[in-house]
């Protein structure tokens, strides 16, 4: 999904070749991109897969569409705060005992959501998923760094973003067609099943890619090639500083406030599209797929066309200015402006919208690590971790006015879009050159 999983750190430090050359004979081409990719896309997949079932979760547990929404936003603070704390681990203690630990606990969670026996249980297993599945994206992401420099890492991330970028678009339509077959809670039958495929194959073929002579600071480098140390303190003190300069915190807090109208649909849209507009689970899921097809195409557009071509400040606010514009679209739609609308014309704006956060969210993230060049692994937890915590503040504001309403959701989606085009223009001030890619204040 988008931002089910955030964007990989760049790494443009000098290390010694020697540095790598353990880990060489590791490259396992397809298999590794496999067991990589199938890491950062078990998060989407926990969370996009279980979408359909919302509406009969309600219904089963006899609690409110709101109360169901914290399950959502369990499982993504579950995933923002998990970040912060598995990649220092596995920096410490190598990638494969944090990795293969958090695999299980994200087993044994998702295993009792199954039979959670209602709401309060579920949201309690729901962020315990959550918390335990960071630990793929997070690994996945030190296990490339640990194996590829330069060009080549940059390839295989873009590999990973094939497949991660695959998961929210094929969950849903999973999830519609589990539901056929049983109720909400074999959807977690299935996603325990898939999570512990995943981790025999870890345990059969991910071996350990941080050798004993790289634990921590002989190879812990910021992007300048620096060594940096890997306690608590120094990298409280580098987000400190990240904190401090007012454009990367406009870049950061654009991008969060941007993925808050992102989930603002994810949180709602079953909801929405299944309660208020009487489309089937299976329907749902097909619109949900062809809107994630909507912001790969974009993403690939603004990678392959835009980029290099147009100003990123340009992109963003081009991006920035179509969310909002299909934000009040909604508003106007679902508050009865036009008269009685069908599903056809909301479909078409959350399209929209959906496909412009594919030149928003990257671009904001861009822009916000071109800021710093010796720092880059804080500013991307900061990045990362913003951007969850700020959706799961949005997850259940959709939900305040019941599900028999649209509304609750256009307007938190407007009032983010509202909000990050503020943080941009009076944060990042895109009109002086120096708040692009020049400045590095730290």
């Amino acid at each position: 999904m988008p931002e089910h999983a955030a964007a990989p750190t760049p790494d443009t430090g000098h290390e010694p070749t020697t540095a790598r050359s353990s880990a060489t004979p590791r490259r396992t081409g397809l298999l590794l991109t496999l067991v990589l990719g199938g890491l950062t896309a078990t998060p989407p997949l926990a969370m996009d897969m279980y979408l359909p079932s919302l509406p009969e979760v309600t219904r089963s547990l006899h609690t409110p569409a709101a109360t169901v929404q914290l399950t959502l936003t369990a499982c993504l603070a579950g995933m923002a705060l998990g970040q912060l704390v598995v990649g220092p681990m596995s920096d410490r203690f190598g990638r494969r005992r944090p990795l293969l630990i958090g695999l299980a606990v994200y087993l044994l969670a998702t295993a009792l959501c199954a039979v959670a026996p209602n709401v309060e249980t579920l949201v309690a297993f729901r962020l315990a998923q959550g918390l335990a599945g960071a630990a793929g994206i997070v690994i996945a992401r030190a296990v490339v760094r640990d194996l590829y420099d330069g060009m080549a890492m940059a390839r295989f991330f873009s590999s990973l973003m094939l497949i991660s970028g695959v998961a929210p678009i094929v969950a849903p339509l999973i999830g519609g067609q589990i539901l056929r077959v049983t109720d909400w809670r074999g959807v977690f039958i299935v996603l325990t099943v898939v999570g512990a495929a995943l981790a025999a194959l870890v345990w059969l073929r991910l071996p350990e890619t941080l050798p004993p002579a790289g634990l921590p600071h002989s190879r812990l480098r910021s992007s300048g090639g620096t060594p940096i140390g890997g306690g608590v303190g120094e990298a409280l003190r580098a987000m400190r500083g990240l904190l401090a300069d007012l454009p990367f915190s406009g870049y950061m807090l654009t991008g969060g406030f941007a993925f808050a109208a992102l989930f603002a649909y994810i949180s709602a849209s079953p909801f929405v599209i299944q309660d208020l507009y009487g489309a089937s689970p299976q329907t749902f899921s097909l619109l949900f797929g062809l809107n994630s097809v909507g912001l790969v195409v974009a993403g690939q557009v603004n990678g392959k066309l835009l980029v290099g071509r147009v100003g990123l400040d340009k992109v963003l606010a081009t991006g920035l200015a179509v969310i909002v514009l299909a934000a009040a679209a909604l508003l106007l739609m679902t508050t009865g402006a036009f008269g009685k609308v069908g599903l056809a014309p909301i479909a078409a704006a959350l399209f929209v919208l959906m496909s412009a956060m594919g030149i928003t969210l990257p671009n904001a993230q861009s822009l916000a690590l071109l800021r710093t060049r010796h720092a880059a692994g804080s500013a991307s937890a900061l990045l990362g971790t913003s951007s969850f915590l700020v959706g799961a503040i949005a997850s259940p504001l959709v939900g305040v006015a019941g599900e028999h309403t649209a509304v609750p959701m256009a307007i938190v989606q407007l009032a983010g879009a509202l909000v990050a085009t503020a943080c941009f223009v009076g944060m990042c001030r895109p009109w002086n050159t120096h708040a692009g890619s020049e400045g590095d204040q730290n």
